[in-house]
């Protein structure tokens, strides 16, 4: 005759479910025949549709849209350039009227505008502060649309660049390279967190997904900072931990995706982090440049608030980098709470029978 559970035992099996849980892998779904041989192509079709619709979407002819830009002078002298950059890329430029050049500089150097045009004193030449941190294709979009403003009033575009990018990062490409490679390490880490440990309980499971972020952001900042190429300059501490929060957020959005969609979530995971993720992150080209379907992707993904803070923390005297912090924990609270959420539920499912 079996002996009833005494009281410890039945109070320890329902405060299961709401301490630390088993976080069991997402149950496979093995797949035979036609439906076998035909869904790994179509879901791989899409992603890559989607892939190569969204790139060439944002970059397959990139011009920008209400791009900020300084202008010293009078309201009447600022509407005067708005009309001339309108004639040649019209709605390309925001022309914000700045008193004089060290406050035009400041918001250059700030990153709340990304050039100044100063009018020359007397019959000199105009000149344009831009900042080649930005990169060469915004460089290049600014003196193509600044100088025949500046000829047509008869005079040579001077320029000055205020903000150069590193000498180890000529292209100003490194910050995209290396968000690019931790979100897709964050992606690969979510999936295999589910099939080399399937019997990890949660809090083991977050502490392997904070050691990922931690150790990532370190690497990273080793490899492309001051003590490797020299492509990624400003804190190393700043820098590895704005990269292990993109880290952490990569790998539990990737983990909440195959956990509520089971076969499915890899491939949406893939979807919103590495192609809307990237392609909207301002790693390429700022924002502006996006389509306006596109824009608003940049201000809530993690892949994109992570770039602009880590811009912000190398050139940019911290630009977007409280707003990144804050977007990035988010993610990361946000996706620990689902991940608990479904591991809670599933639990109560299985004690279910047994009460």
């Amino acid at each position: 005759m079996s002996l009833p559970a005494s009281p410890s035992a039945t109070s320890a099996r329902h405060a299961a479910p709401h301490s630390d849980i088993p976080d069991p892998a997402p149950p496979r779904h093995p797949q035979g025949g036609l439906k076998g041989v035909l869904l790994p192509v179509a879901v791989v079709l899409a992603i890559g549709t989607i892939f190569v619709s969204v790139y060439l979407a944002a970059f397959h002819a990139p011009r920008p849209h209400d791009l900020p830009v300084a202008a010293v002078g009078t309201s009447h002298q600022a509407d005067r350039l708005q009309e001339g950059l309108d004639s040649g890329l019209p709605g390309g430029f925001d022309v914000r009227s700045y008193a004089d050049e060290r406050a035009a500089r400041d918001a250059v150097e700030h990153r709340d505008v990304y050039a100044a045009y100063l009018p020359g004193a007397g019959h000199g030449d105009p000149k344009l502060l831009y900042a080649g941190a930005n990169g060469p294709s915004v460089t290049g979009t600014l003196t193509g649309a600044f100088g025949p403003v500046a000829a047509a009033g008869g005079h040579r575009l001077a320029q000055e660049d205020v903000l150069p990018a590193s000498a180890g990062d000529t292209r100003g490409l490194s910050i995209f390279y290396a968000a690019f490679g931790l979100v897709l390490a964050g992606y690969l880490f979510g999936m295999m967190t589910y099939q080399a440990a399937p019997a990890l309980r949660f809090r083991q499971r977050m502490a392997s997904l904070a050691l990922f972020g931690v150790l990532g952001g370190i690497i990273i900042a080793l490899i492309a900072g001051d003590t490797g190429f020299g492509a990624l300059p400003g804190s190393f501490v700043g820098i590895a931990g704005t990269i292990a929060l993109m880290a952490m957020a990569a790998g539990g959005a990737t983990m909440v995706f195959i956990k509520w969609g089971g076969a499915a979530g890899a491939g949406l995971a893939s979807v919103v982090l590495l192609t809307l993720g990237n392609s909207t992150s301002g790693g390429v080209m700022p924002a502006p440049y996006l389509p306006g379907w596109l824009h608003p992707l940049s201000e809530v993904l993690p892949v994109a608030a992570g770039v602009r803070a880590l811009q912000g923390l190398a050139y940019f005297h911290n630009d977007g980098l409280g707003r990144g912090i804050a977007v990035l924990v988010v993610w990361i609270i946000a996706c620990a709470g689902l991940l608990h959420l479904r591991d809670a539920r599933d639990a109560r499912k299985r004690t279910a029978p047994a009460s």
